[in-house]
């Protein structure tokens, strides 16, 4: 068992070419029916081809816009990054491929490779955004590429952040016609030589960005998540990685500046066996009223902290979060891990009614081997704010670890992973799921189930975290020695 920390940067590579229109095949996974998103169409040397990785998506009204890598890169990024589109609520996907990120857009780009990629709409300007990451054998600078008509084409990339070795950009905008900061998009992302956290600001759809700004305290951590409430606050929940907490801090001005961090909860974490890249990614969505909803993986509520459960927390104001309950999936005494949360609410219910949809991934027996591990998708529902949830269901798998892209910290579906509700409709995941691969040809795509899931929610009631909850193992990051710098290209 091993605990997350102490972390190490590792270095940024370089890659590259060409782009494809597929027709989306339905597959079978399980007892749910996939239909495939999109699929890598790249040939170029530097990369494991076959291979998409890392999703996120987000969704107003009818429309969800996904983006991920594609062609992942042994040593950082990927090829490019694909996008998925649909426009009439999951039913049909139309995709393709950023252009001018790397020498694969149409136009080419500058950069080596791409990674990183996060979306988000602005209702104000209307206009989809999607943050991603340029990267060269030395930088990494923070990218947005807008799209005008609703998600089906996209212009070349606009600078956004650069200057240092930058990581995991987080987007969201203020789609609140009443709040005095209506129109506002923020951008989170770290600076690799100490995990400083920065903040831009942009008010005119994307196209231009402030400066980047620190928090009140100099925070450090990474994967920010920027959520912004009915009021026009702005809380970003992070992963610290000094101390290994979650923690947020908030904005009160519209991005003018940015408070001091509070702690959401200490992390306990257990990597997941096989050489798997995991870590405690935070995820973050909101309800109608604006309740702020955290997940990430976390082994305290597990005997010796064994293996990771998914765990949640809830805002209680802009400034307090309530304890950490874990969503049962399945019993403690199971030896099941699970981890890569991708969590939605609907942004139409409320928070004693919250519909929210939770995907992630999990190991039968958490005590595999890297050749005998067997990776699913399962996914659980929740229709009272998380008090209880559905039993669970698979998605996909079982997967092999060797059917995955390899990387410079182990195999790899993706740091973190996404799953969004149209308003009052089922959960689409767009999910990385692979199958045996074919010669030196993987085979792994962006898939997505077939209608959405229902949010049907269940009787099964989440469990709070005690005081002395992950005691037994005798660890917390807290008191593990202080870990360095996480590099998650």
């Amino acid at each position: 068992m091993r605990l997350v920390g102490p972390f190490v940067r590792l270095g940024v590579v370089a890659i590259c070419t060409a782009t494809a229109v597929l027709v989306a095949t339905p597959s079978a996974y399980a007892n749910v029916t996939l239909t495939q998103a999109s699929a890598d169409p790249y040939a170029d040397a530097q990369a494991q081809h076959q291979t998409q990785v890392e999703p996120d998506s987000f969704q107003w009204g009818s429309t969800i816009v996904s983006a991920f890598q594609t062609g992942r890169v042994f040593g950082g990024g990927s090829s490019n990054i694909g996008w998925a589109t649909s426009t009439n609520g999951g039913a049909t996907w139309t995709r393709g491929f950023l252009p001018g990120i790397t020498p694969n857009g149409s136009p080419a780009g500058g950069y080596g490779q791409a990674s990183g990629p996060s979306v988000a709409f602005d209702l104000k300007h209307n206009v989809w955004l999607i943050s991603s990451l340029g990267l060269t054998s030395s930088t990494a600078d923070v990218l947005t590429s807008r799209s005008t008509d609703n998600g089906l084409t996209w212009s070349t990339p606009i600078r956004t952040a650069f200057g240092d070795l930058l990581d995991k950009p987080g987007i969201a905008c203020d789609n609140n016609a009443a709040s005095p900061f209506f129109g506002n998009c923020y951008v989170t992302y770290d600076i690799v030589n100490g995990n400083i956290l920065r903040m831009k600001t942009s008010k005119d759809g994307g196209l231009t960005w402030g400066p980047g700004m620190s928090t009140g305290d100099g925070a450090s951590g990474i994967g920010g998540q920027p959520v912004v409430l009915n009021n026009g606050t702005v809380l970003v929940p992070y992963f610290d990685t000094f101390f290994g907490d979650m923690g947020s801090f908030r904005s009160v001005d519209g991005g003018a500046s940015w408070r001091a961090t509070v702690q959401v909860d200490a992390v306990f974490h257990d990597t997941p066996a096989g050489g798997l890249r995991e870590f405690p990614m935070p995820v973050a969505e909101r309800d109608g009223p604006g309740t702020v909803y955290l997940v990430w993986s976390d082994c305290g509520f597990r005997a010796n902290c064994a293996v990771n459960d998914i765990v949640m927390a809830k805002s209680t104001s802009e400034t307090t979060w309530g304890p950490t309950t874990r969503v049962p999936i399945d019993p403690v005494t199971s030896n099941v891990d699970h981890f890569l949360p991708g969590i939605s609410v609907d942004l139409t219910s409320g928070s004693t009614s919250a519909r929210i949809g939770i995907t992630y991934y999990y190991y039968s027996n958490g005590s595999c081997t890297a050749a005998t591990c067997q990776l699913n998708v399962g996914f659980i529902s929740s229709t009272n704010g998380g008090s209880t949830w559905s039993a669970p269901v698979q998605i996909a798998g079982p997967m092999t670890l060797s059917w995955l892209p390899n990387t410079n910290q182990g195999r790899m579906v993706g740091d973190r992973i996404s799953t969004s509700i149209p308003f009052g409709g089922n959960a689409y995941p767009v999910i990385p799921v692979a199958s045996a691969p074919v010669g030196s040809s993987f085979r792994m795509s962006m898939q997505v189930p077939t209608g959405g899931l229902p949010i049907t929610g269940g009787s099964v009631a989440a469990e709070l975290r005690t005081a002395t909850a992950g005691s037994a193992s005798g660890f917390s990051e807290q008191s593990s020695s202080a870990p360095g710098q996480l590099n998650l290209h």
